[in-house]
């Protein structure tokens, strides 16, 4: 009798459904960089197995992916593009490793700003360029060409108001991917907004009453989605993507003292030495400010921080 009630229960077992997430294995995706695996986390959880192609130290205007990579691309559902020009040349390569890895266009919708360039003639620099978004769709599941905007900004994540609308896009890509869990997607986006809104606010009461005291130097120009936020202004030290000549340097370091820059904002992408030797002409501080951190709220107010001391 025994046996017999034993194997009753076990076949009964067998019958019922398993709880809900218990025995499904998290989706497997892909993004471009560390700030998007950070969003994708918040929103997918525990749901979601998310890897970003371009690593600490990397520089994501001239990277290209490894070998064991594009492997890794292979068991992919899904990758979250957002808008850097390696994204052009290897997305075509990716789906070729992966045909049917759906691929989701994270800055849709975000205003998208011209990037600066050291023109002291130039008046305003980050005006946004004239009616340009991103006019990606939000899912482009199978193919199709990726397309860039020349000269547009892709430094959009900097920007909290802007991943406002990135998480939202995340969301709903996820949700697309895997409907069965919509309700914890969209509990976990409703928090993410939350944790976001408070970050903005914060912000803009630490950068409250800054009179004059707005502007800072950056080698490679990828705050300016930030400074716009804060109603702050970014000076590039980089002369279209490369280290400014004698020339162009000296007019640079008189362009700083004219503005009073006390700020100079340092990234582990780029040259340290011509940004420490602007920084020492001018007396400013320099910033630690790498966009690529992976801890992107604590990141954001770590550099804030230093910023608003630095100008005291």
């Amino acid at each position: 009798m025994k046996h017999a009630a034993l194997f009753s229960i076990l076949a009964l077992a067998t019958l019922l459904p398993a709880a809900p997430g218990a025995s499904a294995a998290p989706l497997q995706v892909a993004a471009s960089i560390l700030p998007q695996q950070f969003f994708i986390h918040k929103i997918g959880g525990p749901l979601v197995n998310v890897t970003a192609m371009v690593q600490p130290g990397a520089n994501p205007h001239t990277y290209e992916p490894k070998p064991r990579q594009m492997a890794a691309l292979e068991n992919a559902a899904a990758f979250f593009a957002i808008g850097f020009p390696f994204e052009h040349a290897w997305l075509p390569r990716f789906r070729q490793v992966n045909p049917k890895m759906a691929v989701f266009h994270t800055g849709e919708g975000v205003a998208k700003r011209r990037m600066e360039a050291h023109d002291r003639h130039e008046g305003e620099h980050g005006e946004h360029a004239a009616g340009e978004e991103d006019k990606h769709g939000a899912h482009e599941a199978h193919g199709g060409a990726e397309h860039s905007h020349e000269g547009l900004d892709p430094h959009i994540w900097v920007s909290p108001p802007a991943v406002k609308i990135i998480a939202k896009n995340i969301e709903r890509a996820l949700i697309s991917l895997d409907p069965e869990h919509k309700a914890e997607y969209e509990a976990n986006g409703t928090r993410f907004q939350a944790e976001i809104e408070k970050l903005d606010q914060d912000l803009r009461l630490l950068f409250k009453d800054m009179g004059d005291a707005r502007n800072f130097m950056v080698f490679h120009p990828a705050w300016g989605y930030f400074a716009d936020a804060y109603g702050l202004k970014e000076i590039s030290i980089e002369m279209e993507g490369k280290e400014p000549k004698p020339a162009e340097l000296a007019e640079i370091i008189e362009h700083g003292k004219e503005l009073k820059v006390k700020a100079l904002f340092i990234q582990p992408q780029f040259s340290k030495s011509v940004a420490e030797t602007v920084a020492k002409a001018l007396g400013a501080q320099l910033v630690t400010a790498d966009g690529l951190a992976l801890d992107w709220e604590a990141n954001l107010r770590d550099v804030a921080r230093q910023f608003r001391e630095a100008v005291r």
